[in-house]
């Protein structure tokens, strides 16, 4: 499959291709999910949503249903999206798509086959290689993923995908570090690799590394498809950091994609019990805005050469870091000069921004290696896992790690504080010595509790 030309949509020209009724070309979904990401947002999403809702009323003309269901995908409406695409006319782009679908479904079966019949279909070899490897991983047949990973050759480890792959096969197999690196060469392949941002963000997050997390959770979602995994996870950073406007945002946007998700109407639930204030959506909204602008590469933009090797070699990769350095600082830097001074001042204009405005605030570190994880001593009483009225089955229960189970970050992060890293080590926590925890809600303590009743055990003097 050749290489998308990288021609920017006119308005007119993104009404004109989701009316078409001719099978979707690959780069035609690439090309409206860089739209839908550029300045042309708001005219790609009306397009997008009023073709979704001809789906709702029975209005949808023949022949587009493919293109309404890359239009869910795009927007986050996931569900919506396998539907429409499973009835839609099985052509290789549509396979192909479809299967991502299924990966954000946690369908990795079904998708495994649908990346399998994309590459019958046509599909590009190396991708449908890479995707397929992805969907066996996450069934836990991590050799046979490698096997596949690595059949790609010296073609396939050029793409920032294989590099995620490799990262997440990295990671299962309890290679913490090794994965870290993989997904830091994705993200240096492709600054936007949604799965590769999303994993560091989490990795740096359960280390409390809290600032460079949110930075990634913000770069994952500068560009659809939309991870709501990042949205709740986001959400709930912001909400550690007292910003609960752009974590009341992240919350109703997953709702709005999801009316559904439990754990959104949770979280929503648990902010308006908690701070007992009105959200003011248009604040809220105007809020995400300005940090998603803030996370946006300074790559993005139209610069000079020489302005940008400059930022490069003083480590400024956003617009954010921009926003904490002085004009005085950008000076300073090697071959920096009035000219690209003017040029960043203009770049800064045009966004409503300025150079130095949150100079209060220190640029996170980059290079810095993620805090070592958390390695306490045992905790008392834990002498239980080899008393002899423990079965062998109930000593191996109690070993498991709490990372097994399915727990957001707020509940990761607390037992990262408390040093709990086993089950046997929860369930010698009582319900009030983990709602002691910074930032630790009853939302949080019924997360816990639902999921120890669903291996049979429970928290002391639960």
């Amino acid at each position: 499959m050749s290489t998308p030309a990288q021609a920017v949509l006119e308005p007119m020209d993104i009404k004109a291709l989701l009316q078409s009724r001719n099978p979707v070309q690959y780069d035609e979904f690439l090309r409206l999910k860089r739209a839908i990401a550029s300045d042309q947002a708001a005219a790609v999403r009306i397009e997008l949503e009023a073709l979704l809702r001809s789906v709702e009323d029975g209005s949808i003309p023949a022949g587009q249903t493919t293109r309404a269901g890359i239009g869910a995908y795009l927007l986050g409406q996931h569900k919506l999206a396998d539907r429409l695409l499973g009835s839609a006319p099985a052509d290789a782009t549509t396979l192909f798509i479809h299967a991502m679908v299924l990966i954000s479904l946690d369908e990795p079966e079904a998708a495994e086959k649908k990346f399998a019949e994309a590459q019958k279909a046509g599909f590009e070899t190396i991708d449908s290689n890479l995707r397929r490897a992805g969907a066996i991983r996450m069934q836990s047949r991590l050799e046979e993923a490698e096997k596949v990973l690595r059949s790609t050759g010296t073609e396939g480890a050029r793409r920032a995908e294989y590099s995620y792959q490799m990262g997440c096969i990295l990671s299962d197999r309890g290679d913490t570090y090794g994965a870290i690196e993989y997904f830091e060469r994705a993200v240096d392949m492709d600054p936007h690799h949604p799965q590769a941002l999303f994993r560091l963000a989490g990795e740096n997050a359960l280390h409390g590394n809290d600032n460079e997390a949110i930075r990634l959770y913000e770069q994952c979602l500068s560009k659809p498809p939309y991870h709501l995994g990042a949205l709740i996870n986001l959400g709930l950073l912001y909400e550690d950091k007292s910003n609960y406007a752009a974590a009341a945002f992240c919350f109703k946007r997953v709702l709005t994609y999801d009316p559904q998700h439990e754990r959104a109407q949770m979280y929503m639930k648990d902010i308006e019990a908690t701070t007992e204030m009105f959200f003011d959506d248009d604040m809220a909204r105007n809020e995400a805005r300005l940090s998603q602008l803030l996370s946006r590469p300074v790559t993005d933009f139209e610069l000079s050469v020489r302005s940008r090797n400059c930022l490069a070699g003083m480590n400024i990769l956003t617009l954010g870091d921009l926003t904490r350095v002085s004009e005085q600082d950008l000076l300073a830097g090697k071959n920096f000069g009035e000219t690209s001074l003017v040029e960043i001042r203009d770049l800064m204009g045009q966004h409503g921004l300025r150079v130095g405005q949150n100079l209060q605030q220190a640029k996170p570190g980059r290079e810095a290696a993620p805090a070592a994880p958390w390695s306490p001593a045992p905790a008392g009483g834990l002498g239980f896992l080899h008393q002899p009225d423990l079965s062998p089955q109930e000593q191996a229960l109690m070993s498991r790690s709490v990372s097994e189970l399915n727990l957001s970050v707020r509940a990761r992060k607390c037992m990262a504080r408390l040093g709990i890293t086993t089950l046997g080590e929860l369930v010698q926590r009582t319900p009030d010595e983990l709602l002691a925890t910074k930032n630790f809600g009853v939302t949080s303590l019924n997360e816990i509790r639902q999921q120890l009743v669903e291996v049979g055990i429970k928290l002391r003097n639960d």
